[in-house]
């Protein structure tokens, strides 16, 4: 064979390859697609931004937990990945119900909220009943080998039924509405008798500026209000457990071995961050010296390793997250989803700066985890869950979503 047949034969069989690699390439891309609801050119810029930011916050979280819990795992069950391997199967399931969430309409969630509310309801029922005490709050209900937390999975449907019914309260019957307004009293009392006033509080607040955003009477909203910061008071007043966490909020170092000791370490921890931290797995105060390092109190490790700029970056991602949630909100073309989306925007930001505002001793002590950070299924799970259905607003609000059926949807063109 001559150098030009040589020379001609080397380039076409290179060619040949090239080919062969942007035809797999190609393959690759459209199974990709086949699994998006809608393909990636045509999601709008909030929908891009929320998956890539919630992606980085749960992953940053497993991280965050590693550090907060490795020591403990250590000492206490002999493997420090212990409870990153636990979270990390609940993120795998997690992640699958944000792809459930965001590959089916809408529609479908808020047919689905009112069923899956009452089950919520038996649940919380049970928990009462039968769950588990830890710290004098029964918040745990063991189903086999998984311990649930039914107050925190009732959240997102909290959000999608609510917006159904404050979405069309002037065409529903009287009936109706009782029913249903019967239905979240009746939530948030089952959740103040575990007790668990944080979580009570931050679901009536999520049912309240649900109906504020509707455009129900100022007059109606503000009795509401009234009246839940009447049964709030009246259970602080009642159960030891929670007044015993205002007073020490109130002034910890009163007793600062006791009910005090909680929210000092905390505040030692934030305050040993300084302005850039001590570094990544170093803090001191997770050594034994912080109770709920992994949960409740994660912020205090994450404050004492990252220091001032890194709370403050955190902030600021909330701040995003909020930003781009009431983008979405406003360019949602139905009330229903316009609703959604300022509902799980709300929980979201709102219980993570609660969570903050608890470590940082601006509210009182709460068993109120810091969303896809702490330690918990049930939490994670809630989590990214109310995040998939704010996607799939953000994926509605395009328009180009038409539905087929209640599980199959096509792509309109032109």
């Amino acid at each position: 064979m001559s150098i030009y047949s040589k020379k001609k034969y080397s380039k076409s069989k290179r060619s040949i390859q090239g080919s062969k690699a942007i035809s797999a390439k190609k393959r690759r891309s459209s199974s990709i697609q086949e699994i998006l609801p809608l393909p990636w050119s045509y999601w709008p810029s909030e929908a891009r931004l929320l998956i890539t930011l919630i992606a980085f916050w749960s992953v940053a979280g497993l991280l965050i937990l590693g550090s907060a819990s490795w020591w403990a795992a250590s000492r206490e069950m002999g493997d420090g990945a212990y409870y990153i391997k636990k979270q990390m199967i609940w993120l795998i399931a997690s992640w699958g119900l944000l792809w459930i969430a965001i590959s089916n309409n809408l529609r479908v969630w808020l047919k689905l909220a009112g069923p899956f509310l009452l089950v919520g309801l038996i649940m919380l029922l049970m928990t009462n009943q039968f769950g588990i005490t830890i710290n004098g709050s029964t918040r745990w209900l063991n189903i086999g080998p998984i311990q649930l937390q039914s107050s925190e999975l009732i959240k997102p449907f909290i959000i999608l039924q609510s917006a159904n019914l404050f979405s069309n309260w002037a065409r529903i019957t009287a009936d109706q509405k009782i029913f249903w307004l019967s239905i979240f009293g009746s939530i948030l009392f089952l959740i103040l008798l575990q007790p668990n006033l944080s979580t009570a509080a931050l679901t009536g607040i999520i049912i309240w500026i649900i109906a504020l955003s509707s455009g129900m009477r100022m007059r109606n909203l503000f009795g509401t209000a009234l009246t839940g910061i009447l049964l709030g008071a009246t259970s602080i007043l009642l159960k030891d457990y929670q007044r015993s966490r205002v007073i020490s909020f109130l002034d910890p170092w009163q007793d600062p071995q006791n009910t005090g000791f909680q929210l000092i370490q905390s505040l030692l921890a934030i305050g040993s961050g300084g302005w850039l931290g001590t570094g990544y797995g170093l803090s001191t105060q997770k050594l034994q010296y912080l109770p709920f390092r992994s949960s409740d109190f994660i912020y205090s490790v994450f404050a004492e390793e990252f220091g001032f700029i890194g709370c403050l970056m955190m902030l600021l991602f909330l701040l995003l997250i909020a930003f781009l949630g009431l983008r979405v909100a406003l360019r949602c073309k139905g009330n229903q989803s316009k609703l959604v989306a300022i509902g799980a925007t709300t929980i979201l930001v709102g219980q993570s700066i609660m969570n903050i505002a608890v470590a940082s001793g601006l509210m009182p002590t709460t068993g109120l985890p810091l969303p896809m950070i702490s330690y918990g299924g049930s939490s994670l799970i809630s989590s990214l869950l109310t995040g998939g259905l704010l996607i799939r607003c953000s994926l509605e609000s395009t328009g180009i979503l038409t539905e087929v059926n209640s599980n199959k949807l096509n792509i309109k063109y032109g």
